[in-house]
């Protein structure tokens, strides 16, 4: 039977320093809990706040899959590969870091602050080249539906090469063990979680902070998730079956579903 464990989003890590308001699901910089060291290959998973004409400037990154889901605003990111984007809503924006990388990503706009989710993922591969890429999911896709936005690269056929922009129904593919939907869900909707193909997978399930409040559901058990709150969701076999989330309020929800081992 599946094994299902709450993160109330209020229990997060957080940390204001005025131009950054952060949430940190996982031990960062200087949070750190032994229980919340990483799930799988997911290391990594910051709900950010940059506010206008402030951000983070250049800095390092070695050995991650380092990728931004852009919820609101616009965010700048610049690297030492040379590329310059401004990252938008529905943008997931991917770097393979590797031997070692320089980046910054800072709120160009005058006016406006920028949210977005900060994922990190251990690569399966040391040494990798380092590969900048984006992704374009518009809002529609996303509706009722999971729509993976990112997977392991020997299993999509997008983004192979460095400056290829993907496409079409191609998750951005990544050089790690974590596959990862996006869902919009409309008040009462619901929509069911993939089935378990393999024994050991397990998933996370992560509901934006400022969407509605929602519903987790399993065979015999229902957990309510709060805007910013999460779900782990361990021991699954195959045999497992009804995992489901359901928008329980009168607002939108908009989750994001992690899938590792």
């Amino acid at each position: 039977m599946a094994k299902i464990t709450l993160r109330k989003g209020s229990d997060r890590g957080t940390a204001n320093h005025g131009w950054l308001d952060t949430h940190h699901t996982f031990s960062f910089a200087d949070y750190y809990d032994s229980r919340f060291n990483g799930f799988g290959a997911l290391r990594v998973l910051n709900e950010d706040v940059v506010q206008p004409s402030t951000g983070f400037g250049r800095h390092p990154h070695r050995e991650f899959e380092i990728f931004s889901y852009i919820i609101s605003g616009e965010l700048e990111h610049r690297d030492s590969l040379g590329h310059v984007e401004i990252l938008k809503r529905g943008n997931v924006q991917h770097t393979t870091t590797g031997t070692g990388i320089t980046h910054s990503e800072y709120n160009v706009h005058p006016s406006l602050p920028v949210h977005f989710l900060q994922i990190w993922a251990k690569p399966n591969k040391a040494r990798l080249p380092p590969r900048y890429v984006t992704g374009t999911f518009e809002e529609d896709r996303k509706k009722n539906t999971l729509l993976q936005i990112v997977g392991p690269i020997e299993e999509t056929s997008g983004a192979v090469d460095d400056e290829k922009e993907v496409k079409g129904d191609d998750p951005v593919g990544i050089h790690a063990n974590l596959r990862v939907y996006a869902s919009i869900l409309s008040p009462g909707s619901k929509v069911d979680l993939p089935p378990v193909k393999t024994e050991g997978r397990k998933y996370y399930v992560h509901t934006l902070q400022t969407t509605g409040s929602s519903t987790l559901r399993s065979s015999t058990q229902s957990f309510p998730l709060s805007p910013g709150d999460g779900a782990f969701i361990e021991s699954l076999a195959p045999s497992d079956q009804g995992l489901s989330v359901e928008a329980s309020g009168d607002s939108e929800v908009e989750f994001l579903l992690f899938e590792t081992e």
